[in-house]
């Protein structure tokens, strides 16, 4: 009855199920039904059932669950029949119609019956022998797979162990995990049911359950972190092998169950995480609300409030005031302090050339205004813009103070500052060349 195959994507597989048209109706009377098929082979030691003992066991399931039905026989065949069509009985006897037939539970038949009978609870005792057990099995494959030659040793000591044997232990640890996750859910009901029959008196019960429960997932979580990363070690060198042998079977098998120890490892990660919220989030009320009200006082009046009963909450204003709107006020910048950086004082001697210093400087503002240079900035970027940072600082003063004196400088109330270079920022003026200075640099331009 298998619809899905190796490397089928969820849309393959969906549309198969939806094309077969499969569907599964069970009431309380088909499972119980099933539950005491499953008991009654396993206490007389039945591999099938004939259709006198379907019967039977019927009328049995009909007594407990419906004593008041009548027409058990007919209801029984109905029964049956719906149950072989879900394909959870089979006829295994091979007889057709010639005969009466003899039925068993099918795999999925008991799956159903174990999942209500069961209580496979993953322990940190149960994962240990199961990851204890699974080493000492891929181990042993590994070796088999050191030794295969030819292809039916692969089969036989690496395909099919891997196929069967591993497998069958990673879905017992699967299946193990399942019912912790029923197990926590219970343990959640347990605690809301608690809270509600006993408000206060069941903080210690509920902080027993929250202190057990973390404490399992945390040595699982452990075990988990320790044995799948020597079980994924083994399976990758198992593919390493079959790889180098070229047994494309061998290497699928190992990749397949690498993903099912992965997600073995992420559920054990996954749960504990979630359990810490749920954690934190139960210790939370049992300090925050509990323990604050602990006879109820105050929930009871806020859920009357919410209900409506009584006087409820109002707010009103009486002769208020008009909201006043304020002009909005521009925030001024912040300027930057006006620093100079530090320097030696002392300077070594130089020979003097003979050449003055204002007179140079001079020429090179008085060149700078007359090749069109409309503002200070301009100016001082083309008279400094070959000196270094530290005398470029310096240099930058007695430029604004030459320009004072041979233009004529203007500005608004508010003078913008300006970057001149990467670093130097001046406060900008307006400038233009006076009349004398400008004839002057023209007679002199080359």
């Amino acid at each position: 009855m298998a619809v899905s195959a190796p490397r089928s994507t969820p849309e393959r597989v969906l549309a198969v199920i939806a094309e077969r048209k499969l569907a599964l109706e069970l009431g309380t009377l088909d499972i119980c039904f099933l539950v005491a098929l499953h008991v009654r082979g396993e206490g007389a030691g039945l591999t099938s059932f004939t259709e006198a003992q379907l019967e039977d066991v019927f009328a049995q399931a009909s007594a407990v669950v419906h004593p008041e039905l009548d027409q058990l026989r007919r209801r029984a065949t109905l029964t049956i029949q719906r149950l072989r069509d879900q394909r959870l009985l089979a006829r295994v006897d091979g007889q057709g119609v010639v005969r009466t037939g003899e039925f068993a539970l099918s795999r999925l038949a008991t799956s159903i019956v174990l999942f209500y009978l069961e209580e496979d609870v993953l322990t940190r005792e149960t994962l240990g022998l199961l990851t204890g057990s699974l080493r000492i099995a891929i181990t042993a494959v590994l070796e088999a797979a050191r030794r295969a030659s030819d292809p039916v040793a692969w089969q036989d000591g690496v395909v099919g162990p891997l196929r069967v044997t591993i497998s069958e232990l990673i879905a017992g640890i699967e299946r193990r995990q399942r019912g912790l996750d029923l197990q926590q859910e219970d343990f959640q009901g347990e605690i809301r049911r608690l809270l509600e029959a006993d408000w206060f008196g069941a903080i210690d019960r509920c902080q027993d359950l929250l202190e057990s429960t973390s404490a399992t997932l945390r040595e699982l979580n452990e075990v988990l972190l320790r044995d799948t990363s020597v079980l994924l070690a083994l399976l990758q060198d198992i593919e390493d092998l079959a790889v180098a042998a070229g047994e494309l079977d061998g290497e699928a098998a190992a990749h397949r169950l690498m993903d099912q120890v992965d997600r073995i490892a992420a559920w054990g990660s996954a749960r504990q995480r979630a359990w810490s919220e749920y954690f934190q989030y139960v210790h939370r009320y049992l300090r925050d609300v509990v323990r604050l009200d602990p006879t109820r006082a105050l929930m009871q009046r806020l859920r009357d409030q919410l209900a409506g009963a009584g006087r409820r909450f109002a707010l009103a204003y009486a002769d208020a005031p008009p909201i006043r709107i304020l002009r909005t006020v521009a925030a001024l910048p912040d300027r930057p302090p006006v620093v100079r950086p530090r320097a030696p004082r002392e300077k070594d001697p130089a020979a003097d050339v003979g050449e003055d210093p204002q007179v140079a400087l001079d020429s090179k503002v008085a060149r700078a205004l007359g090749r069109g240079a409309a503002a200070l900035s301009a100016v001082t970027d083309e008279v400094t813009a070959a000196l270094p940072g530290p005398e470029r600082f310096v240099e930058a003063g007695r430029v604004a103070q030459t320009v004072a004196r041979l233009a004529q400088a203007s500005s608004a109330i508010e003078r913008p500052w300006v970057a001149v270079g990467d670093d130097l920022l001046i406060e900008d003026w307006a400038v233009a060349a006076r009349a004398a200075t400008t004839a002057t640099d023209d007679s002199e331009a080359p």
